[in-house]
């Protein structure tokens, strides 16, 4: 993989949470416009790639680079990697008791966008549109960020963030989990509305079925903290088919691309 290849790119990344190594070597490219998703068994280091992108402190990484923009990601702090257009949709989103969604989802934005931050009445008007859009009651705006939130309706609040801050990378770790069929279309439709030749897309998930409403150009499969197969969208159907025994039989730990 080649710099001038990929917008952002992952480079024999390694990292470890309280000692004990969980990627390494992760090796992945991605450019602006693709969809690329992310599948792999449960402690194959998926949340842990999703966290280091995002520069989670709770994790060392040990080794290689992320590049985005030209810039090694791992120099910054999460903050700046916000402002650079990088977002990671919440496996498990917390709470922010004593802050509205509404003040949170404004400051949010200011901070991320700088001397280029919109008005308060036009970033009313865009989020209750987006609110719509998404089926979220108008009434959450004056709620307690994810406070009492049902599983579904936090889902649907990151994917809210996602429209209202309108990043150039965007991660999701597993956002499907815990989702009804109804909740998960509204979520897909809330991805799939910023899809575009601006967005560069990883989806991390363990269920094939988000995979038929927002559609990969490239699954890649993480075992044992490396990505030991990568593929396009055929690779989905023979995932669901043969599962992950049939990728340790066929690949092991060798790295191949079909």
């Amino acid at each position: 993989m080649s710099e001038a290849t990929y917008d952002f790119e992952i480079r024999n990344l390694q990292a470890s949470v309280e000692g004990k190594p969980i990627l390494k070597g992760v090796n992945l490219g991605i450019r602006l416009g693709e969809t690329h998703a992310l599948m792999g068994p449960n402690g194959s280091g998926k949340s842990t790639l999703a966290n280091v992108i995002m520069g989670h402190p709770g994790y060392e990484v040990t080794g290689g680079e992320i590049v985005y923009k030209g810039l090694n990601l791992l120099d910054m702090e999460p903050e700046e990697r916000a402002r650079l257009g990088v977002f990671l949709a919440f496996q498990y989103p917390v709470a922010l008791p004593g802050v509205t969604a509404a003040q949170f989802l404004k400051t949010t934005l200011d901070a991320v966008r700088g001397d280029k931050k919109p008005k308060a009445s036009e970033f009313l008007k865009e989020l209750r549109g987006n609110m719509d859009y998404l089926e979220i009651d108008q009434t959450f705006l004056n709620r307690f960020l994810n406070d009492g939130f049902s599983g579904g309706e936090k889902k649907r609040m990151e994917i809210l963030q996602m429209l209202t801050l309108k990043p150039s990378l965007a991660v999701m770790d597993e956002t499907d989990s815990g989702l009804d069929i109804d909740a998960l279309k509204v979520v897909a439709k809330g991805v799939n509305k910023l899809m575009g030749p601006n967005l560069g897309l990883l989806v991390i998930t363990h269920y094939e079925r988000l995979l038929t409403y927002i559609k990969p150009d490239h699954l890649h499969i993480l075992m044992d903290g490396r990505i030991v197969l990568s593929g396009g969208p055929e690779v989905v159907k023979q995932l669901e088919e043969k599962g992950y025994d049939w990728v340790r039989e066929q690949f092991g730990q060798e790295v191949v691309e079909v």
